[in-house]
């Protein structure tokens, strides 16, 4: 039996380039004792995949040329001779961009099936991106009921989340998103406060309308020009959870915005940056409270689903010009 696996063929230089991943063909190998087949139902395509492809420092080693790109999947296992995993049962975690993958379980583990809830929502929920948006605002953030929140990406597969949860923890949330559509599903659909739409607004101009006041939390997912707006404004002992600096991952030189040391020092600003699995030994907690709001009706999210795994590398950049809307996954095959 052969797969088809997406290989990193040269390290891209600024945006992905048709080349710079090749899909192959290949035999999978005879599961060895205490391994499983997983067939790829989901590939989460997110915006750590192109730090992965490069050779920056990062927090995990970088994908080696040649190698099947690293990816979040969801899929169901076919075959297994790995005890307690079983043919049928449905497992997500850290994969490849392929429609079939050989695992030891490594970084691996069972998705819970929630009822009434699409297999996408929940693994476009309680996998990556909802960790990412608990952790960051509860430990990080601190939410506190009066609090102004702002969020960058508002619309997209994190940013979604922590807005509602920044409802549900009563703060007053203002999204940043990129056109009227997704400004107007945060706020109808999500229930934000408020989201500027960045691409027809001056940002700073609308944060100084919205926040008078200033702000309290800053959960950064952009960078650039428009966090630089928002930290201007932040008030005395705010938080900034940075989660990424997806405006300068495709950057050929890389410029630092200034760092504001001295507004830092003296409104006594926390800002943490923190990677997701950072938080690994507790997704368990993640998982039970995302798991309850979802089942409560207090949390909703919207997944972009777009098929075929020949797809990714096209669909991927998209991430990158705020193509996407909502959380975006290849549907490698069918549930």
């Amino acid at each position: 039996m052969d797969r088809k696996v997406w290989k990193l063929a040269r390290r891209p230089v600024g945006d992905i380039a048709d080349g710079d991943l090749e899909l192959v063909s290949e035999a999978i190998p005879d599961l060895a004792e205490g391994q499983f087949l997983l067939a790829v139902i989901y590939l989460s395509l997110d915006p750590t995949n192109r730090i992965w492809m490069s050779d920056m420092e990062q927090y995990m080693p970088p994908v080696e040329l040649g190698a099947p790109m690293r990816a979040g999947v969801c899929g169901r296992v076919v075959a297994s001779r790995k005890a307690g995993v079983e043919p049928g049962q449905i497992m997500a975690g850290l994969g490849e961009w392929a429609d079939h993958i050989v695992s030891d379980g490594s970084f691996m583990s069972p998705l819970p099936q929630l009822p009434g809830v699409s297999l996408a929502a929940t693994y476009g929920t309680l996998a990556l991106v909802g960790p990412t948006a608990y952790f960051g605002l509860m430990d990080i953030g601190q939410p506190k009921p009066g609090e102004t929140l702002v969020v960058s990406a508002a619309a997209g597969g994190v940013g979604q989340i922590v807005g509602q949860i920044g409802k549900i923890k009563g703060c007053r949330v203002i999204g940043i998103a990129g056109g009227k559509a997704k400004c107007d599903y945060v706020v109808n659909e999500l229930g934000f406060d408020a989201c500027i739409d960045y691409k027809h607004e001056d940002v700073g101009a609308a944060l100084d309308r919205l926040c008078p006041d200033g702000i309290d939390i800053n959960f950064e997912q952009v960078g650039g020009p428009i966090m630089v707006e928002v930290l201007k404004r932040m008030k005395t002992f705010g938080r900034v959870p940075l989660c990424g600096l997806i405006s300068g991952y495709n950057a050929i030189d890389a410029v630092e915005e200034p760092g504001f040391w001295t507004m830092i020092l003296m409104r006594r600003l926390t800002i943490r940056g923190f990677i997701v699995t950072d938080f690994a030994p507790r997704f368990g907690e993640s998982g039970a409270a995302l798991a309850g709001w979802m089942l409560g009706g207090q949390l909703q999210t919207r997944q972009d689903i777009r098929p075929g795994l020949e797809n990714a590398v096209a669909t991927v950049r998209e991430l990158y010009t705020g193509g996407n809307f909502g959380k975006l996954l290849i549907q490698v095959s069918d549930y």
